[in-house]
């Protein structure tokens, strides 16, 4: 018989939406298997989505530091504290009509990107409202108390380490899944660098490095890439802009001081070939990006991250010897000076990447979900 599987994700930040698509892309490939993917955001009023989604972005970027303190504030709160108890209560009334599309979908199983949803199943499941299995993503190397919920059926968790947060907080190992965090399935397939790099006009056998500014584009992309292209070293530099049209346009303009040296891009849907086209990211931590760094074996230069989740997973790959961390533009102008002359330190950094990649996680996460339906329908 045909599954249904519905994927829930919160567009607070596009890691959550992007674990969400991995899982649906992968689910594709499977036989009897219907999906549907729904963004929290779109079933909720104007007034909930600015204050919830909008201002988060807001937050994190013009005050870090007042959002690492609210970060951690958070996670150490108890659930019984009455902050938490109100804003479960604003959520549930703000939340009505995805319950209904819910409710139409009739899904045999639900996974959660983000916890939001599955706090508000959770209200469901408790009053015998919802019967069917509801499993929890963490998306990022790093456990948000937020993130601990009860009634759910299984977590799945980046790595051991999470893991072992998640039964310290009281989940049962029989629940904790270590399978990495879902990331596109084109992540996974060899990718041969000379096509890509034929591709987008580069030299594979230059050194290459990759900026990404994020989905949006954030920050003075123009400005860092001409601080890099004037440091030491003969290496092309490609500078992801995303969707910020003002920012690609500064980067074409810069390029034609840098010919065959700068490369801007704008928005792609293959970010995979250009990661084969390179031999370092530089990039802010977040947990999507850094598990597609991972898979690919690619070292980061992780740039400014921002205290609380991004601020952890920088010091996640920092121990494990897959990134270095640069604080501002000077830091990260001496660092990528350090490995444009040591490239057998950018090797090193590129098998400890490697090693740590799961490139294969979406899959190991629907595998879990199916093993659990086919055991209840046994």
């Amino acid at each position: 018989m045909s599954k249904r599987i519905l994927l829930l994700s919160v567009s607070a930040g596009a890691g959550h939406v992007r674990a969400a698509e991995a899982l649906r892309t992968c689910a594709d490939g499977y036989e009897d298997v219907s999906t549907l993917h729904l963004d929290v955001m779109d079933y909720v009023p104007d007034s909930f989505r600015a204050i919830y989604a909008d201002s988060y972005i807001k937050l994190v970027n013009a005050h870090p530091t007042l959002w690492g303190m609210l970060y951690k504030s958070s996670s150490d709160m108890k659930p019984t504290a009455l902050v938490q108890k109100v804003r479960r209560t604003t959520e549930r009334l703000s939340t009505r009509a995805l319950l209904k599309a819910i409710k139409e979908f009739g899904p045999d199983a639900i996974v959660c990107t983000h916890f939001l949803p599955a706090e508000l199943l959770m209200h469901e499941i408790r009053r015998d409202r919802l019967h069917v299995p509801v499993w929890v993503q963490v998306t990022d190397f790093d456990l948000h108390r937020m993130w601990v919920i009860p009634l759910m059926t299984g977590y799945f968790a980046a790595n051991d380490e999470i893991a072992f947060r998640m039964r310290a907080n009281g989940i049962p190992a029989e629940q904790i899944h270590v399978t990495g965090i879902p990331i596109m399935p084109a992540f996974s397939r060899p990718l041969e660098r000379a096509a890509c790099a034929a591709q987008f006009g580069l030299d594979p056998a230059r050194q290459t490095l990759l900026l990404m500014g994020g989905g949006a584009g954030v920050g003075g992309l123009d400005g860092v890439a001409k601080e890099l292209l004037s440091a030491e070293g003969d290496f092309q530099l490609i500078v992801l802009a995303g969707r910020n049209a003002k920012a690609l346009a500064a980067l074409k303009t810069l390029a034609e001081q840098y010919p065959q040296r700068l490369f801007p891009q704008g928005f792609t849907q293959e970010v995979e070939r250009l990661m084969a086209c390179a031999d370092a990211v530089i990039t802010k931590p977040g947990g999507l990006t850094t598990s597609e760094c991972l898979a690919v074996g690619l070292p980061m230069i992780v740039n400014a991250p921002i205290p609380g989740q991004e601020e952890h997973n920088a010091d996640y790959l920092l121990e494990q010897g897959a990134a270095l961390k640069a604080v501002d533009e000077l830091g990260l102008v001496y660092r990528v000076r350090h490995l444009v002359r040591h490239p057998d330190k950018l090797a090193a950094m590129g098998r400890s990447a490697k090693a740590l990649g799961r490139p294969q996680a979406a899959g190991a996460v629907l595998d879990v979900v199916f093993a659990d339906l086919a055991g209840r329908a046994g």
